[in-house]
């Protein structure tokens, strides 16, 4: 074989290959596009299941909806917001005037015990002092003080009349 043999036979190998090539390549871009339309299919179906929505309720209340929450759909609780803030106003309110309520309570029975002693303590003075100034204790103390010109009177009490 001559050296334009050889050429003629690498051309024709060329020729006869180039083909086979192509429709590997073919295949290669076929098969990278059918990978990229099942790509975007798949991110298509995760952005419908990841809506951040919720889905939309029935018309009914029932005790189920009710017990599992179903009802608190983020719609819903955007829409209430407001409703929730002054819940938790009020709750606060409710539980400070309670605790202020109670620390009142707290110091009125503390004055009340007070004044049930100062009124005992004035009950008890007083006995003392009726008793103290009783006729009998008097004499009795005048009589132990020797020195006083006071004594009983001899004779009873009398008017004594006087014209204007």
């Amino acid at each position: 074989m001559s050296k334009t043999d050889d050429i003629k036979l690498e051309i024709q190998d060329g020729i006869e290959e180039e083909p086979a090539v192509k429709k590997e390549e073919h295949d290669l871009i076929d098969e990278a596009a059918e990978m990229k339309e099942q790509a975007r299919k798949t991110i298509q179906l995760i952005k419908e299941k990841a809506k951040e929505e919720d889905p939309k309720l029935t018309s009914t209340m029932t005790l189920r909806t009710i017990l599992g929450g179903d009802f608190l759909t983020a719609d819903m609780v955007r829409r209430q917001i407001w409703l929730f803030v002054l819940m938790v106003i009020f709750t606060i309110l409710y539980v400070a005037f309670r605790y202020q309520c109670q620390q009142d309570m707290i110091a009125i029975d503390k004055l009340e015990k007070e004044v049930l002693d100062a009124k005992y303590k004035a009950l008890s003075s007083s006995s003392t002092l009726t008793e103290k100034c009783r006729e009998s204790h008097v004499l009795e103390a005048l009589k132990q003080n020797k020195d006083s010109l006071l004594h009983i009177a001899d004779q009873p009490p009398y008017i004594i009349y006087i014209e204007e």
